[in-house]
This record gives C-alpha cells, structure tokens and sequence, in this order.
C-alpha cells in the first residue's frame, strides 16, 4: 500500500500498481522510444504523434545502426510497395541516388520519370544490351574472379543446381580462353559458351554450355549476349532497369535479374561527377523471386556484407517470410544463407501480416511478443519498424502529389498514370 496526499485533503490509501513499460507508456510518457528524427520525413509515430524521420547513413553514422540494409515486408495491398517509393522520392530531394536493377512489373517508370532519372528497359524487342560480365577493376585477376563468380551463379540459376568441381574448372578454363582470345576488352557471354563448346569439348562442360545459351538465346536474346549499349550514368537522380516486358517466365526474370545484379556491380563504384560520397539506395522490388536461387542468394549476401564499403543501402522488398520456404527446408545450407540476408538487414519495417505468417515472421525477425500480436491487427499504411534496441509504430503519409506517382492501385481503378515532375 502506499499513501498519497491530495492537495487540501486528506491522505488516500491507494493500492501500488505495477505495469510493464509498455503498458505504463500511455499514461506516463517518459518510457517511450525516443523519437526519430534523423532523415527524411517518413509518417509519425502512431502511438506519440511525433514526426518519424529515417536515413540508414546519418543514423549509421550516429551509431543507431549496424548496418545500412533495409528489410521491408508486409502483405499485398497494405502500402509497402508506397512506402519504398516514397523513401526513395524523398532521398533523392535529401541529395541520395536510387538504383532499382529489376523492376518486373514496371511499377517503377513514373517515380523515375517524376525525378528525371533514366529508365532502361530489357526485352524482347528493346535494342539495349547490357553485358553481366562488365567488371570495373582493371586488374585482370579481380576482373576474372568476379565473372567467374557471375558465370557460375548463372549456370547454376540456369541448371537448378549447383555446379561440380570438375564444372567449376572448366568454366574458369572456359574463361580464361574467351578473355585471351577477344579482340577488344569485353568478355561476353557468348564468347565463353563459344570456348565451351569448341573442340576439344570437355564432357564436364555440356551442361555448363545448354545453362548458359539459355542467357543469349530463346527468351532472353538480344539483352546480355553483347557488349553494353548503355552506360549506368552516375549522376542520374534514379535509374531503373525494366523487365516488365518479360512477362510472368519465372525463370525468364530471374536469370535476367541475375545478368542485371551482374551489371550493377560494376556500376556501383563509379564515382559521381560531383566527386561527392555516392550514398545509393539499391531496392530489390519483388525479392521474393531473387529467394528462390541459391546462388542469387550468395551474390545478393556478398552485395549486402559490401554495402557499407559501396556507401549503399540494400532494401529488399518482400510479401511474407515465409517466401524463404521456397529456398530450402528449415536448417538446410539454403535457407541458412537466406536467412542470414535477413539478419544483416540492420531495419525491419513489418507491415500487417496474416495471423497464419505471424509465427514465422517473429522468428525469423526476432520479434518480442508484443511486437507479434500488434502484426496481425495493423491498419493500412502503419507498420512496424524494428531497429537495434528500438521499435516503432509509424503511420506512413502521402502527399496528394506523390500519391499519383506511387499509386499502385491506378489499374485496377482504371485511372492509369500521370507522372508529375517532383521538384
């Protein structure tokens, strides 16, 4: 019991009441998370009302985070695919650059077009080509380890497998044979399946010939199967890399997302004529495609322990984690690497997910139970936001102008989209 003296009156016995923080943080407020105002204006926080800002490189630099990588997750319909647009929207005002390098359902054109960046589309029937085997080291023993890391994960893409040892040898030979026997500088894909196939043809090599003709013939031919015609222009506010006019070929998008990761390699360590830090933010839309390959997989995890050399921030965009169960069985070599992808994502923004993925998401993200429970019940445009030592409630607001450009309902309402320049 404890005694407390109203004002002019008489001491009240009143019971002692004990609460979590948590719980306590309604009525008194000095419990909660401290706000966020480092970055661009994100929402506010739904339980303070306090403006929520967000920027991976200032709050690594103020050491919030470990990491500048970004993981964003929630189901259809529920405003995540708004959110990454409108943070990238608003980073370019902020001075950052943004690289999409596969956009398959070209979603990504009027955000690019509204910032004046530049949009290169693949297909079919597009003139651009872009050579994966394009390196920006002229050291010729760094340059041919990074093609042959890029080769092998697309035979092994292509093959549904991993490579053989033997394999492994014969595309390095393959290789070296195609870089000597060029006329100019680029190495091409097609030079190195024309090395695999001429005589003498090493049995180990077949296989690795049909996976990578995949790359320069049928579906995909005409994209990757000569040297670049276009240049990755450093100084662009945005560039995006549209594969909408593969349609829906699985397959088709991920060795195409494959050579595309390959060519933005390269492009990343170009400097900007400003000569200033290149801070890019990297958004791999529709990651779960990139999930199911194993050795996209390996690429992607290298692209993420590099991001902090690169000055890049890596978001990768899923709807529910159990999208991992495509790349291996709990405690398989698969879905152990996919799962330390997550784990090097430093921000998790979680939106509402379905009550049977609330189990899974928890685990696999390291949520507390409270943080479990508020999941299944979150409006749209709220998510949750869990950082290192700090989670927030943040509902997320649109500008009546940005919302013509980030919409992604316009088709099913029949009102298609109308770019604006966003100043």
């Amino acid at each position: 019991m404890t005694r407390r003296t109203m004002p002019g009156g008489p001491p009240l016995r009143l019971p002692a009441h004990r609460a979590s923080s948590a719980t306590l943080a309604g009525a008194y407020p000095f419990p909660v998370t401290p706000s966020c105002t480092t970055g661009v204006l994100v929402g506010s926080d739904a339980l303070t009302e306090e403006p929520f800002c967000f920027d991976p490189w200032d709050l690594y630099a103020a050491g919030g985070l470990t990491n500048p990588n970004v993981l964003l997750a929630g189901v259809i319909g529920q405003g995540k695919s708004a959110l990454a647009k409108t943070l990238a929207l608003r980073s370019i005002a902020a001075g950052r650059r943004v690289y999409v390098p596969g956009d398959p359902k070209g979603e990504w054109e009027p955000v690019a077009r509204a910032v004046g960046g530049v949009v290169v589309r693949l297909g079919p029937d597009s003139p651009t080509r872009l050579n994966p085997l394009d390196v920006s080291s002229t050291q010729p023993a760094v340059a041919h380890t990074r093609r042959l890391r890029l080769l092998a994960a697309l035979a092994a893409t292509a093959l549904r497998r991993d490579l053989s040892a033997a394999e492994h040898t014969v595309l390095d030979t393959a290789l070296a044979r195609a870089t000597t026997s060029t006329t100019t500088a680029t190495v091409t894909v097609p030079g190195v399946v024309d090395a695999l196939e001429a005589p003498p043809q090493e049995p180990d090599g077949r296989d690795l010939a049909h996976g990578l003709r995949r790359v320069v013939r049928g579906d995909l031919a005409g994209m990757f199967d000569g040297p670049s015609t276009h240049r990755l222009d450093a100084d662009a506010p945005m560039v995006v890399l549209d594969l909408s006019a593969l349609g829906g070929d699985d397959e088709a998008l991920e060795l195409a997302m494959a050579c595309a990761a390959g060519w933005l390699d390269a492009a990343l360590t170009i400097t900007p004529a400003s000569g200033g830090p290149a801070r890019r933010w990297v958004i791999h839309d529709e990651a779960w495609r990139l999930l199911r390959s194993v050795p996209m997989i390996r690429r992607l995890q290298s692209q993420w322990k590099l991001s902090r050399a690169y000055g890049i921030a890596n978001l990768m965009v899923l709807h529910r984690l159990s999208d991992l169960d495509a790349v291996g069985a709990a405690g398989s070599e698969a879905r152990a690497l996919a799962e330390g992808l997550l784990a090097d994502c430093s921000t998790r923004i979680v939106y509402r997910q379905e009550a049977d993925q609330l189990t899974a998401t928890a685990s696999a993200l390291g949520l507390t139970r409270p943080e479990r429970d508020v999941l299944a019940g979150l409006p749209r445009g709220v998510g949750l936001w869990k950082m290192p030592g700090r989670s927030h409630l943040v509902r997320h607001h649109l500008h009546a102008d940005e919302l013509a450009i980030v919409d992604t309902d316009a088709a099913m309402r029949g009102t298609p989209h109308r770019p604006q320049e966003v100043a």
